[in-house]
């Protein structure tokens, strides 16, 4: 019986256990696609408590307190205390075996804080002053945590309307770990509610100093926030979508729809996804134009409770795995980009595992030989981004396209404890492979090759795609 997480955890042979140890541990972290709050790099944000690092805004650990029979007074009440908080996920904890928050739990008590015992309610109190302690320690600020745990690169997510204010000053306050942005314009194809787009335009006109009325006015005020987030040094954009979309339209129907919905008038189902199909065209293009990496998150059901959803708002614990039919749309958008010379760097992120093979054997539709890799399927996400999710997405990217090329993994998180996420996907892609070698499945004689591709996968090749 072994030990529980020990320095082999997850590593089920000795050529795991070398590969991890000796190849992937010691590669730095570029994590590439994440939801830090950028003020708190820029501030060097001390934290109050474990509770504000840990409990804050995370609505995975909600989920399973709520699930657990606490009362959401002990989730995100306002008027209740640090520490009844952790207490309450304390209790929650030993109910959480064989779910994926029972290893991150005690990997970033034991990563972060150096704490090697067990929570539950017995342990709670010591871990939860014990900690508090160490925060108060400069060393374990925002910046710190970062240092902790050897982060080169950071891309945070943000809207085109926003300053930026806090990338530039933490650039220019010299701080050595790159924070940079990611262009999210959801909100410029989001036009199911007018009054909401057009206030949404207001605010794009006012940082763009555009003077918005029509389609192409929108577009310029786009364009100028593009070139403003790439003098920043942003290299990646994101889309949060339900599923591609890819109608046919004319520009003639896009300045109408533009034109109905900015006057405030309610759009057809037909015109919004004809508005969002000819916007990632737009996005696609302006990418490909500065050698960007665009980024498609897809296939989640976002706030399925409304009751709470009108409490809390969104990310609060209420999202799920979709099913939606996205091939035949996906393949399309790609193809429009494509045969205008305009696709560039893609990473594609399904929710629903049930469409693995078929992310992996899209990309293999649009390599074109110009970059390594050039569509990439991306690290399992959200709900997937667990050992046994990591292994299906590893698994399906193995048999229907190149392991080896590979950007790897990133946290998408909005907590500064959660790097280690990086160390058991590496740990996770060690086993698997070790496995293969010791299976006779991968020749001993080529471990040099093996070798460098773990440590490919865990950084090199995040460092050359991006370009950072």
């Amino acid at each position: 019986m072994k030990n529980f997480m020990d320095e082999n955890f997850l590593l089920q042979t000795e050529t795991a256990q070398e590969l991890y140890h000796e190849h992937a541990a010691k590669m730095p972290i570029i994590d590439y696609h994440c939801h830090l709050i950028p003020q708190f790099v820029a501030d060097d944000h001390k934290f109050k408590s474990l509770t504000e690092i840990w409990l804050g805004g995370d609505h995975y650990k909600w989920r399973a307190m709520r699930t657990n029979g606490i009362d959401e007074h002990y989730c995100t009440g306002k008027d209740t205390s640090d520490w009844e908080k952790f207490e309450k996920w304390a209790e929650t904890v030993p109910y959480t075996m064989r779910n994926p928050l029972y290893h991150w739990t005690h990997l970033e008590l034991k990563t972060a804080f150096g704490i090697n015992r067990i929570l539950n309610p017995g342990t709670a109190r010591e871990i939860y002053d014990e900690c508090n302690e160490k925060l108060a320690l400069p060393e374990y600020s925002a910046r710190g945590m970062m240092r902790r745990y050897n982060v080169e690169v950071v891309c945070t997510t943000d809207d085109p309307v926003d300053s930026l204010e806090h990338h530039i000053k933490t650039r220019r306050s010299g701080f050595e770990i790159k924070m940079l942005p990611t262009w999210r314009p959801d909100k410029a194809m989001a036009v199911e509610v007018p009054a909401d787009f057009r206030a949404y335009m207001e605010k794009l006109a006012e940082v763009s100093g555009v003077t918005i009325s029509t389609c192409d006015d929108m577009i310029i005020a786009l364009g100028k926030r593009h070139d403003f987030f790439a003098e920043q040094g942003c290299k990646l954009s994101d889309h949060g979508i339900e599923e591609f979309y890819a109608e046919d339209y004319t520009a003639a129907e896009i300045k109408a729809i533009f034109n109905k919905v900015y006057g405030g008038t309610a759009l057809t189902q037909e015109e919004i996804l004809k508005f969002k199909s000819a916007m990632l065209v737009v996005f696609g293009e302006m990418d490909w134009e500065k050698g960007w990496t665009q980024q498609f998150h897809y296939g989640a059901i976002r706030n399925n409770n409304s009751k709470m959803f009108k409490l809390l708002g969104p990310d609060t614990g209420f999202d799920s795995i979709g099913e939606f039919t996205t091939a035949k749309a996906m393949s399309k958008l790609l193809d429009r980009l494509n045969s205008n010379g305009k696709l560039t760097k893609t990473i594609l992120y399904n929710l629903n595992p049930c469409a693995n093979e078929v992310i992996a054997t899209m990309l293999g539709n649009f390599q074109d030989g110009t970059v390594p890799g050039k569509i990439q399927f991306g690290s399992g996400w959200w709900f997937l981004d667990q050992k046994d999710g990591m292994e299906k997405q590893i698994n399906a990217l193995s048999v229907l396209g190149l392991l080896s090329r590979f950007v790897g993994m990133l946290t998408d998180s909005r907590s500064f404890v959660s790097y280690p996420r990086h160390e058991y996907f590496r740990r996770t892609l060690c086993n698997l492979v070790g496995r293969d070698v010791e299976n006779g499945e991968i020749p001993v004689s080529e471990m040099e090759r093996v070798n460098r591709m773990i440590e490919d996968i865990s950084y090199n090749n995040a460092k050359t795609f991006f370009k950072f």
